[in-house]
C-alpha cells in the first residue's frame, strides 16, 4: 500500500482528499501544516506529498524546498488558479508535478498515478541538475556526457546521490566502499574525493558547491547550491 502525505491547512480539502484516494487502496496522512509534515516525514516513510502552495508560517514552496535538502520524495504542488505564477517557483524548488484547485478527481489520480510510475520506473538511477547515475550499467553521465569513474569512485558517488545532506566520516566511508577487512588511511578517501572533484570540475559540473567537506568529520552531498 502507497503512503500519500496530504498537506493543506482547509481540513475540508485533507477529507475530500482521502475520500477520493482512499479507495483506490492509498493509506492518506492527513496534516494541517508544513511543520507538521516535516516532523511527520522525521520519522515516518511517504511514498508521494501532495503539498498545498497557500499555507500560514510556512508555505508551501518553503516546504518544498526544505524537503527536498533531505528526502527524494515525489511531490505534487495544489495551486489555486491565481497562483499559477507559482507553479514555476514550485518546479524549481523540486516540485515534480502540480494540479490547479478546484480539480478534477480523475485528473489528481492520474497525475498521482503517473509520478509514482516515472518513480518506479528510475530504480537504480538518480539524477541531480544534469547528473544521471545509473547504478545498472555502472554509468555517470553530465548533460549526456559520460564521465569515467573508477569502481571505488562510482560507489563513493552513488552513496552521496543516495544520501544527499548526509555527513559521512571517513570511517564510515572506508567500510562502505572498501569493506571492514580492508586497511585504507583517512589519506586515501581525501585522495579519492579529490579525483572524484576533479573528474566533475572538467565535465563543466559545479562540484564544489555540491561534494562538500566537513572539516573535522569528512564529506557530504549538498542537495542545493551554496553560494
Amino acid at each position: 500500500m502507497k503512503t500519500l502525505l496530504l498537506v493543506d491547512d482547509e481540513p475540508m480539502m485533507l477529507d475530500l482528499l482521502t475520500l477520493y484516494l482512499s479507495p483506490l487502496g492509498y493509506q492518506c496522512i492527513k496534516k494541517e501544516s508544513a511543520r507538521e509534515a516535516i516532523n511527520y516525514l522525521e520519522s515516518h516513510h511517504a511514498d508521494l506529498i501532495l503539498l498545498d502552495i497557500m499555507m500560514p508560517e510556512m508555505n508551501g514552496l518553503e516546504a518544498c524546498e526544505r524537503i527536498r535538502q533531505t528526502w527524494d520524495i515525489p511531490i505534487i504542488m495544489l495551486t489555486a488558479m491565481s497562483e499559477k505564477s507559482d507553479i514555476v517557483k514550485g518546479l524549481n524548488y523540486g516540485a515534480d508535478d502540480y494540479i490547479s484547485k478546484p480539480f478534477d478527481e480523475e485528473e489528481l489520480i492520474a497525475r498521482i498515478e503517473a509520478v509514482l510510475r516515472r518513480q518506479k520506473t528510475e530504480t537504480g538511477k538518480v539524477t541531480f541538475r544534469g547528473l544521471l547515475l545509473d547504478e545498472d550499467s555502472y554509468e555517470l553521465l553530465y548533460n549526456g556526457a559520460g564521465i569515467l569513474l573508477t569502481p571505488k569512485e562510482f560507489g563513493m558517488m552513488s552513496l552521496f546521490l543516495n544520501n544527499q545532506n548526509k555527513v559521512f566520516t571517513r570511517e564510515h566511508l572506508i567500510i562502505s566502499i572498501w569493506g571492514y577487512e580492508v586497511s585504507t588511511e583517512d589519506r586515501t578517501i581525501d585522495s579519492h574525493v579529490r579525483n572524484l572533484r576533479e573528474k566533475l570540475r572538467k565535465a563543466g559540473f559545479p562540484a564544489d558547491n555540491h561534494l562538500l567537506t566537513v572539516w573535522g568529520v569528512g564529506y557530504k552531498w549538498a542537495g542545493k547550491e551554496t553560494l
